[in-house]
């Protein structure tokens, strides 16, 4: 999405490109494979138009096809590789993150959010053999995963209501929070504490701390957190080992960005 600070005239836009790309985004785990119907009715255009996109992206070489089947190839990595290799934000945070990470033995992802998800855009493991948490380019649903919450406690209550209302509130562990007023509740929480921590939501055994990353003018840039397991800190220990040194990793920041 442009700046909100830049307006674009309407008749610079090219409908033609959005469209395509909204082909592309129709695949996913659980649509690996799509027909000319199923992408148009996905990407919101029609099945001819679809075939079209379909059939150019095979073409360029980002698509592949047994004439009847359509699916993504390796090649469209290279559309998220650029962002993750141009972006000044993620090359910015990668040092202190990795700093981090030298401190508290425990892997440290920085996040933004994309919508109605989490994407983690840099990493730092763990000194540890087996780090466990997200990769770079990894996407998970927002209400699901710590970052998720903490990003959205920046919101004013009126964004905050809008995100919900239109959020899938999937379940994925028995203790995925999936009720709209309870999940509210969570991030207005995380919005008077500063930081937030959620247990089991996303993976069985797992716990995230998280904490926003602002800027100069105080405007949420992303999340820093960690994922560690629910053994052997307790939540108190997590929150009184971990949280002091995400935040000073997001004070140091903030002059930066």
């Amino acid at each position: 999405m442009a700046d909100a600070a830049f307006q674009i005239d309407a008749k610079d836009l090219i409908e033609g490109l959005g469209k395509g790309l909204r082909v592309i985004e129709a695949f996913d785990d659980d649509h690996p494979r799509l027909t000319p119907s199923e992408a148009g009715s996905r990407a919101g255009i029609t099945r001819t138009a679809a075939r079209r996109y379909l059939l150019s992206l095979c073409h360029f070489g980002y698509a592949a096809t047994d004439g009847k089947q359509f699916w993504l190839t390796a090649r469209v990595l290279r559309l998220g590789q650029s962002y993750l290799g141009a972006a000044r934000l993620p090359r910015l945070v990668q040092p202190f993150i990795q700093r981090l990470s030298m401190a508290s033995s425990e892997t440290v992802n920085f996040s933004v959010l994309d919508g109605h998800e989490v994407v983690y855009v840099a990493r730092s493991n763990s000194p540890r053999l087996v780090s466990i948490g997200f990769h770079a380019g990894a996407r998970a649903p927002a209400h699901v995963v710590t970052a998720g919450i903490v990003m959205l406690s920046t919101f004013t209550d009126t964004a905050l209501d809008r995100w919900i209302a239109e959020h899938d509130f999937s379940s994925h562990t028995p203790h995925t929070v999936h009720d709209t007023a309870l999940f509210r509740d969570n991030v207005l929480a995380a919005r008077a504490l500063g930081y937030w921590v959620t247990e089991q939501q996303l993976d069985l055994g797992l716990r995230g701390i998280a904490v926003p990353l602002k800027d100069r003018k105080g405007e949420c840039q992303g999340a820093i957190g960690m994922t560690l397991q629910m053994q052997p800190l307790t939540r108190e220990q997590t929150i009184e080992r971990m949280l002091p040194l995400l935040q000073e990793t997001a004070q140091a920041l903030r002059p930066l960005i």
